[in-house]
């Protein structure tokens, strides 16, 4: 393979393995649905159902692995593919979990592995709480076998033994990392929410397994030094922390057509947000009963939800969010400037900017 010069030749390379990672994904997903025809049908259809997961993904993921290695020098494309593959599993199944937590049965305007259950239980004879088993069921099992998937896709891919030791690392290390800031923020509702490290949960449960880990794995795999590992890690950090705090804010002001997520579930489930936190320094006083009253509010409706977003944006906490969310993305955009040689400096400023602007 030709060396990589250009951020376009290296937007062809990861293009060009993005359609090898999909093909790695279904080809695990059809051998794992038959490998255990003992188990039944409901095991098949488990798996076949995690397989549609991966449909209307943006590939961020298997995307920065791809091109880290091949932006860092790696001349082996095919190699790194079921590491990135690992990568988009592991993602998965952090979203069927998450779904799990956030009692969400949609995600890319579609039905996810817990909504899926509970349409083909629809009109049967069990009952309701027979059905919600079900449905917890699938989602919890299914978001198993993702994980699992993820090491296997490393364990067995065709690299040498190091290699893959340190995928396999780095993949633990996002697993506990992620465990750590969803344990932060579903623990949230204990903390007022004026007072809650938003920016630490950040960190901790989207930096480290969307942008650090990702980075890291094809970097390493590239043979990157450990000064080019350290600086990666930190524009990964910082444009994770941007990221979610842009994610967030998608989450109240998005439009789900085009988000394929609720604007109302992180207002119901009490989300303690930068944007919320912020939110609550900045209010007035009529402002605050405003969010008081509707933060962590079940049947919170559209119309209250709209007072919420009037109250995020009169008192200035949204601007003050975003302006966060901009001041990770410079220092992600200068770090990859000064520290990261061509083209992936390029690549990763483009991705920058991309993200800071996203819609979705």
């Amino acid at each position: 393979m030709e060396r990589v010069v250009s951020v376009e030749s290296l937007h062809e390379v990861v293009r060009g393995r993005l359609d090898a990672v999909a093909e790695t994904i279904a080809e695990h997903v059809s051998v794992e649905a038959a490998r255990l025809p003992s188990a039944g049908a409901d095991y098949r259809d488990l798996w076949l159902t995690l397989g549609d997961q991966f449909e209307g993904g943006k590939s961020l993921r298997p995307s920065l692995t791809l091109a880290a290695y091949s932006g860092l020098g790696g001349e082996e494309p095919d190699a790194v593919v079921p590491v990135a593959a690992a990568m988009e599993m592991l993602h998965t199944a952090m979203l069927v979990h998450d779904d799990i937590l956030d009692h969400d049965e949609v995600r890319r305007g579609r039905p996810n592995v817990a909504g899926s259950r509970r349409a083909a239980l629809s009109g049967g004879p069990l009952t309701q709480a027979q059905v919600d088993n079900h449905v917890l069921s699938a989602a919890l099992l299914g978001g198993d076998l993702a994980i699992a998937s993820a090491y296997d896709l490393i364990s067995t891919a065709a690299l040498p033994a190091h290699h893959r030791l340190a995928c396999l690392n780095l993949l633990t290390r996002a697993i506990r990392t992620t465990i750590a800031g969803e344990l932060l923020d579903a623990y949230g509702d204990l903390t007022p929410p004026s007072e809650a490290d938003a920016l630490a949960v950040a960190e901790l449960k989207t930096a480290t397994y969307t942008f650090v880990v990702p980075l890291l794995a094809g970097a390493q795999l590239a043979g990157a030094d450990p000064t080019m590992i350290g600086h990666l890690e930190r524009i990964g950090t910082s444009l994770g922390v941007s990221f979610q705090i842009v994610d967030d804010d998608l989450g109240v002001f998005g439009d789900p057509s085009v988000t394929g997520k609720s604007v109302l579930s992180d207002l119901r489930a009490g989300k303690r947000t930068e944007l919320m936190r912020l939110g609550f320094h900045r209010a007035s006083a009529a402002e605050r009963e405003v969010l008081e009253a509707a933060l962590g509010r079940a049947d919170l409706d559209e119309a209250g939800a709209a007072q919420v977003r009037e109250a995020l944006i009169e008192s200035g906490a949204r601007g003050q969010a975003m302006g966060v969310a901009r001041r990770h993305a410079r220092l992600a955009r200068r770090l990859a400037f000064e520290r990261i040689p061509a083209p992936l400096s390029g690549y990763l400023i483009e991705l920058i900017d991309l993200l800071e602007d996203r819609v979705s």
